[in-house]
């Protein structure tokens, strides 16, 4: 699993118009993306670093700052661009794989004690946030 952190003051996702998610700082923003050979174990191991990751102000964790997190779902965080100019999508694993993935993801992230806003996977999302630093990180599970 690959996750982008995002320190954030405020974000929301939208489908269709109308706001499914949102959070306000202090939070996160974490895109995730899940590959072949993903299961429940990255998918607890990444929640819980995200949650205590020191990386809001002061350097406490999201936990700590009773901070919430949105979480989207990001096949495209597994795109390959080596060759040619279209990215392929193949790194990336089919829904009926990662949705489940994504949702364990969210449901360890909950049993931590952070608040979760979630994205509606697989849907046209328009996501706003607007960033606090600007702090980014890339978080692969192990």
């Amino acid at each position: 699993m690959r996750a982008v952190v995002s320190r954030v003051r405020s974000a929301s996702v939208s489908v269709e118009g109308r706001v499914v998610g949102a959070v306000e700082g202090p939070g996160l923003l974490v895109l995730l993306g899940v590959t072949h050979g993903d299961g429940p174990e990255q998918a607890t191991w990444l929640a819980g670093k995200i949650a205590t990751l020191r990386i809001l102000r002061e350097e406490v964790s999201v936990l700590d700052a009773g901070g919430a997190v949105l979480a989207i779902s990001q096949f495209t965080l597994y795109g390959q661009t080596r060759k040619g100019r279209r990215p392929t999508w193949e790194a990336a694993a089919p829904g009926p794989v990662a949705e489940p993935l994504y949702e364990a993801f969210c449901e360890a992230l909950a049993a931590t004690g952070v608040r979760v806003e979630r994205g509606v996977f697989g849907a046209e999302m328009a996501v706003a946030s607007v960033n606090d630093g600007p702090f980014t990180l890339v978080v692969d599970s192990v």
